[in-house]
Order: C-alpha cells, then sequence, then structure tokens
C-alpha cells in the first residue's frame, strides 16, 4: 500500500488543520490575510503604547519643579524641609526639589536644557509614526527605537555616579531601556514574519 495511503496525516501537504470541513485541502494563502491582519494588529498596539510613553515623557519633562513639589507632598516632605533630617527616597526627593528651586530661581535658563529634552521625546515619539503605518518599510524606525533603549543602561550606569544619581535611581533608569525594548523587539520580530508573508502590509489611507 502506498505510504500516502497509510499515513495521510503524516505526509507532507496532508495536515489535518489544513483541511476544510469537507475534506479538502485548504492552501496556506487562505489563512495570510487573516494572519497578516493579526501582525499588524500586535505591532500597531505595541508601538502605540511606544508612542504614548514617549508622549507622556515629553510632556511632563517640561513642569518639573511643579511636579517634583507635588511628589513632595505626596510623600510627606513639608515645604522648605533641608533633605539633611530625612532619609531615603524622601532625602533624594527632598534634595531634587532643593537643587530645582535653586536653579529656576537663579539660573532659569538651564531649565531651557530640558524643555530640549521634552521636545526630544515628542519628536521621536512623531517618527514611530512611520512604522505603525506602513512596519515593512519602516523597520528600521523599530531598529533604531531598540538600540536606543539598549543605549539607556551604560549611560544611567555611567553618568549616574558620575552625576550622585543614586544606584537605585539608576536602575530605575536602566528599567525605563529594558521596558521599551521588549516591545519593540516583538515588533521587530512580527514585522519580520509579516516581510516573509510576500505581501506588504496594507497602509492607512487616512
Amino acid at each position: 500500500m502506498p505510504v500516502h495511503r497509510a499515513f495521510p496525516r503524516f505526509v507532507s501537504g496532508s495536515r489535518p488543520w489544513a483541511r476544510r470541513a469537507d475534506g479538502l485541502r485548504l492552501d496556506e494563502t487562505e489563512f495570510m490575510p487573516d494572519r497578516r491582519a493579526t501582525l499588524l494588529r500586535r505591532i500597531r498596539c505595541m508601538l502605540a503604547l511606544i508612542i504614548a510613553g514617549l508622549i507622556a515623557s515629553g510632556l511632563t519633562a517640561f513642569p518639573l519643579e511643579r511636579e517634583v513639589d507635588l511628589l513632595a507632598r505626596l510623600l510627606g516632605i513639608p515645604a522648605g524641609a533641608s533633605p539633611e533630617g530625612l532619609g531615603g527616597l524622601r532625602w533624594w526627593i527632598a534634595t531634587v526639589r532643593a537643587g530645582l528651586h535653586e536653579v529656576y530661581a537663579r539660573y532659569p535658563f538651564l531649565a531651557y536644557g530640558t524643555d530640549w529634552l521634552a521636545f526630544a521625546h515628542l519628536v521621536i515619539a512623531v517618527a514611530f509614526v512611520g512604522p505603525w503605518r506602513d512596519p515593512v518599510r519602516n523597520i528600521w524606525v523599530i531598529t533604531f527605537g531598540m538600540i536606543a533603549c539598549i543605549g539607556v543602561l551604560p549611560l544611567a550606569l555611567i553618568a549616574g555616579p558620575l552625576r550622585g544619581i543614586p544606584f537605585g535611581w539608576q536602575l530605575i533608569d536602566c528599567s525605563f531601556g529594558v521596558l521599551g525594548l521588549i516591545p519593540l523587539w516583538l515588533c521587530r520580530r512580527w514585522t519580520l514574519e509579516l516581510a516573509t508573508l510576500g505581501t506588504q502590509a496594507p497602509r492607512d489611507r487616512s
């Protein structure tokens, strides 16, 4: 008896999941449109998180003094309290608050640097609109984002001690790089799979 008759379920091209209800074999290409749509939806969801995070980081980098004052109140740090009598996180927040108050009062032009930092986050967020619309053509943006996330770790661990940043706070900064790298890695993986399906992802016409 021929092998394909004795063992039909183990012969290439006779996979049970690739058969219709009437027993006829489906071509794999019939599954591709659904798979492309699924991959595109996943990619866009991950990129939406990245874009939202960049926008939030950018917008919150403008009112630093007010935000630190609010955080100090939430931690129960009295206004004008010296960091000397505090410990742990409360000491660090009180130290940052004192530094910001002095800089904003005597050297307000230094805040112009953090304004540009905020603007840079917003510009990078706009760059990710490209892969959101067409991930295959703009996969380089995703790769760029992954490189930037990896670069967060050495920057935080090298520049942090030089600038007097507590080690725990350096780890918090590193966590942003890790949390950004994971969704971008998934996006790149799904984009490469999308490219192998043979048809470029559809663009938005909106």
